[in-house]
């Protein structure tokens, strides 16, 4: 005879929140939740103490109980990632605003296109940095941003400074960069000089 599931609830706060865990709490006790973990931390990060001492007490056939998924978790990665734990302690899980149960097969399916949204997610950025690579590459440029200056205007901001009729500070400003930037274009092109020179 297989035990009636053990339901263990999580309620979570933000850091600094006027808001207390009160309305939560009662959501999970009417939900007939056996005990509840209460928590004060941003849900922007997973590793929270609370969250994996809960975890670390899921027993086989466990159901882990929120109010709402963003209880969880903000991150969508960092959601999926809490849920595959619960799933490895062999618990269920169920959010009570969204209605999702993972231990009814309309549940785990729905958790299933949630993470394969993500996945597909994940492969999209993958796709669109490697793209923006290739191009940086055909283009010269071997990643980091594209240079604000052409060679042509380097070369008018250093002989400008060095020849002494602007200073650093307006060739900045007529340029619309900082002045250490102005000071290295300086630099190079007196190295460049010399090198010239030798």
């Amino acid at each position: 005879m297989t035990r009636e599931p053990y339901l263990i609830g999580y309620a979570r706060v933000s850091k600094g929140d006027y808001q207390s865990n009160a309305a939560q709490r009662r959501a999970l006790d009417a939900a007939g939740c056996k005990r509840v973990f209460e928590e004060t931390a941003s849900g922007g990060r997973w590793d929270r103490p609370k969250l994996l001492e809960m975890i670390g007490q899921l027993r086989d056939g466990d159901v882990v109980v929120v109010w709402k998924l963003d209880r969880l978790s903000r991150s969508l990665k960092d959601m999926l990632h809490i849920m595959e734990r619960v799933e490895i302690a062999g618990a269920g899980f169920r959010s009570l605003t969204e209605a999702i149960d993972t231990t009814t097969a309309a549940g785990r399916m729905m958790m299933q296109m949630v993470g394969s949204f993500a996945e597909f997610e994940r492969a999209m950025i993958r796709e669109r940095t490697s793209a923006g690579l290739a191009q940086a590459r055909a283009e010269g440029r071997i990643g980091g941003r594209r240079r604000k200056l052409a060679d042509k205007q380097r070369r008018e901001i250093a002989e400008s400074v060095v020849s002494g009729r602007k200073s650093g500070a307006e060739m900045a400003r007529l340029y619309g960069v900082s002045e250490p930037t102005v000071s290295r274009i300086v630099a190079a092109h007196r190295r460049s000089m010399e090198a010239n020179s030798a």
